[in-house]
C-alpha cells in the first residue's frame, strides 16, 4: 500500500510525498502534529498538514535563519528564538562562541517532545540540555510584550501565518520586537515563498522597514518549501548585513551557509526586489 502526505500550498497547487510510515500523530491545544518517514525527504515534521522541516534539507533553513544574523551582529551575547520547536535554530545558535545565552519560547510543547523523540538530529541541543539554552513553553507574543532593551538578536522561527503563528506576522508584534532589542540589536523572521506569498512579503517588509532603519530580505533554496525558494527578512537598528565585518574564516563547519553566501544571499532576482519597492 502506498501512503502519501499532501500539503495544499495554494488554492491551485499541492505537494505530495510518499511515506514509508507515520511515526507520530497528536492533536495539541493548537494544532495537529505529525511526524512521518518519507522516501524523498526522510523523517518530516508536519503541522496542520503543512510541511515544516525534514531530515533531508533542514540544514539549509536552520543555518540561514541563525548564521546570517549572528555573523552580522558584532557581539550576539543574548539571543531569543520565538518558535523553533524542532530545535534546529537553537542547535545552530549555540555554536557561536559569542553567544552566552539563548532563550527559546515555543508555544506548543507537543512539537518539542515529538521532535526530541523522532528528530534527534535536529533537536539534539534541546534533548541534551545545553548550558546556554533556556527552553520555555509559552506564548512568544506575550513574552515579547513584556521585555524591553534586552536581546542582541531575535530569531522568529515561526510556522505559517495561520493558527498559532498568525500573530507573529503583525505590525504590533514587530513593534514589540523593536522594543525588546538593544540599541544595536537586530532580528530575522522567516517570511515564506517569494513566488507564492507576495502580498504577505510586501506587507511584512513595509512594516519592518517602517520600524527599523535597516530592512533587508534574503533567500535560500529549500526543496521542501513552496517553489523551492524561501525568504527571510531582517530588521536591524544599526548593522547592515551586506557591509558588516565578517570573520576571516568560518569558525565551524556548515553544510549550506558560508561567508561568501552571506553577502550574495541579499542579491535578489529582479522579481523579488520588485516586491520591496
Amino acid at each position: 500500500m502506498k501512503l502519501w502526505l499532501t500539503e495544499k500550498q495554494t488554492e491551485n497547487l499541492s505537494m505530495s510525498c510518499r511515506i514509508r510510515e507515520t511515526l507520530y500523530v497528536g492533536q495539541s491545544e493548537y494544532q495537529k502534529v505529525v511526524v512521518a518517514d518519507s522516501f524523498e525527504f526522510g523523517r518530516m515534521l508536519v503541522l496542520d498538514d503543512v510541511f515544516q522541516t525534514s531530515i533531508f534539507d533542514e540544514f539549509v533553513y536552520h543555518e540561514m535563519i541563525a548564521h546570517v544574523p549572528l555573523f552580522t551582529h558584532p557581539a550576539p551575547k543574548k539571543v531569543l528564538v520565538i518558535g523553533g520547536g524542532d530545535g534546529g535554530a537553537v542547535r545552530e545558535v549555540v555554536r557561536h562562541a559569542a553567544v552566552e545565552s539563548v532563550e527559546m519560547v515555543e508555544i506548543d510543547g507537543m512539537v518539542v517532545e515529538a521532535s526530541k523523540k523522532y528528530l534527534p538530529e535536529i533537536s539534539c541541543t534541546m534533548r541534551d540540555g545545553h548550558p546556554k539554552l533556556n527552553l520555555m513553553i509559552g506564548d512568544g507574543i506575550a513574552h515579547m510584550n513584556a521585555v524591553e532593551n534586552h536581546y542582541d538578536v531575535i530569531l522568529v522561527d515561526c510556522s505559517d501565518p495561520i493558527g498559532p503563528g498568525e500573530g507573529l506576522f503583525s505590525r504590533e508584534f514587530y513593534q514589540d520586537v523593536f522594543k525588546a532589542l538593544k540599541p544595536d540589536g537586530l532580528f530575522v523572521q522567516q517570511t515564506e515563498s517569494p513566488f507564492y506569498h507576495q502580498p504577505l512579503i510586501r506587507r511584512i517588509y513595509r512594516d519592518i522597514s517602517d520600524l527599523f532603519p535597516i530592512a533587508k530580505m534574503y533567500l535560500a533554496n529549500i526543496p521542501l518549501y513552496p517553489g523551492g525558494v524561501h525568504s527571510f527578512t531582517m530588521g536591524s537598528k544599526q548593522v547592515d548585513p551586506e557591509t558588516c565585518a565578517l570573520p576571516a574564516k568560518m569558525p565551524f563547519d556548515t553544510r549550506y551557509y558560508n561567508l561568501a553566501l552571506h553577502r550574495s544571499c541579499f542579491s535578489l532576482p529582479n522579481f523579488a526586489s520588485d516586491l520591496l519597492k
